[in-house]
């Protein structure tokens, strides 16, 4: 029998796609319904619905994403039926430097201050571009690229905060609008957050070959120093799995990929990548190879860093006390200790938090020794009561 009209999601039992619990875990080959995810992404998380909110992390989906992000070819931009509002450059430029602004906050407190924010602008101020605007093919290339900027910052910020499962529905989806975008760098970019996120969990082999679809996009999209972060990510993700030639190969063609770089054609989104950068990706990689001496003379490196990113200098300087602790350096190892402990108070950043608790229980072995339990002493004070795992277990469902 006839319904009279087209059926829907309802008519079967299906839930609307702002009600899935999958919300933003799909990467969509159709426009209209990618505006239709993101937005009602976007709206959930502000109304922090708990299904969002609590999200776990689900392996695969960003392998599919992945795939679906090097196959798929971006759809024609269209119009919303009714367009409401014309959109113009000055509104994507406006846009862009809220962007920046939420990106400096992000880099001095840590993802928990503004994140509430961000997702507020996104679904007050970019949802009803998206939805309801006008706009000509390029202009409607240049929004989607921004809100791809935007949403993969708040999904940054997510992640910052370990909220894994919340971060990556949002990295999809920034995915998703940098390929209606066809914005290769961009999209080259988001998979790289994505590889660094799966290291972070203790997912590798996922890491590896995230940031080889993060090379891919590089290369086409023709920047040097979004291929350089690319083999960065490649080889740190190999040095966890110890492969140390394999390593070493990566961080060999990242850095001659990174000489061929230049200031002038890199994003703004990339700007962070720079040399200081490059020597903390170097000193993990020899972290996790257990040579402390060269995690040590990277880490050192990584500290000549610019102003504005104190969440960064606390994981250089965690980093260096880590070097320090596996050449059996203890008073140098609680010293940096104690410093990073200094910066990390003052951050929201649950990623940094547990960097910290991490080299604590890296120094439990010690613990007899009068340095190493004044340090212990004053982290306990210091640290806030939360999961007492090291990083190197954390583990996704």
């Amino acid at each position: 029998m006839s319904l009279g009209r087209r059926i829907n999601a309802a008519d079967v039992g299906f839930r609307k796609v702002g009600e899935l619990p999958d919300l933003g875990l799909r990467f969509s080959p159709l426009w209209r319904d990618t505006i239709e995810t993101v937005t009602a992404l976007w709206r959930n998380d502000l109304e922090r619905r708990q299904f969002i909110i609590g999200s776990i992390f689900s392996a695969g989906a960003y392998a599919t994403s992945a795939i679906r992000w090097l196959t798929t070819p971006p759809a024609p931009i269209g119009l919303p039926a009714s367009p409401t509002r014309q959109v113009s450059g000055p509104d994507i430029e406006a846009f862009r430097e809220v962007t920046q602004t939420f990106l400096r906050l992000d880099n001095l407190f840590g993802g928990g201050r503004a994140r509430p924010t961000v997702v507020h602008y996104l679904h007050d101020e970019v949802a009803p571009l998206l939805s309801d605007g006008r706009y000509t093919e390029p202009i409607g290339q240049e929004l989607f690229a921004a809100a791809a900027e935007l949403t993969r910052l708040a999904g940054w910020m997510a992640y910052d905060l370990e909220q894994h499962g919340l971060a990556q529905r949002y990295l999809i989806q920034a995915l998703r609008l940098a390929r209606e975008a066809d914005d290769y760098a961009l999209g080259g970019e988001i998979l790289a957050g994505m590889s660094h996120q799966a290291v972070y969990i203790g997912k590798a082999d996922d890491a590896l070959d995230l940031a080889r679809a993060a090379h891919d996009s590089a290369v086409k999209g023709g920047h040097p120093a979004l291929m350089a972060e690319s083999l960065i990510m490649q080889a740190h993700a190999l040095a966890v799995s110890k492969e140390p030639a394999a390593c070493g190969k990566a961080l060999n063609a990242a850095e001659q990929a990174f000489e061929r770089s230049t200031a002038d054609v890199t994003p703004a989104w990339l700007r962070y990548f720079d040399e200081a950068y490059m020597a903390a990706k170097f000193g993990h990689c020899f972290k996790e190879l257990g040579d402390g001496n060269k995690a040590e003379q990277f880490a050192l490196r990584s500290l000549d860093m610019v102003d504005g990113y104190v969440r960064g200098r606390a994981f250089n300087i965690v980093l260096l006390a880590n070097a320090h602790l596996q050449q059996k350096d203890l008073d140098q190892a609680c010293a940096m200790g104690a410093q990073a402990l200094e910066l990390g108070t003052g951050l929201q950043s649950a990623r940094t938090i547990r960097y910290i608790r991490d080299l604590r229980l890296r120094m439990s072995k010690f613990s007899k020794e009068p340095v190493v339990a004044d340090f212990q002493s004053q982290a306990h004070e210091l640290l806030p009561a939360s999961d007492p795992r090291p990083v190197s277990r954390i583990r996704a469902a």
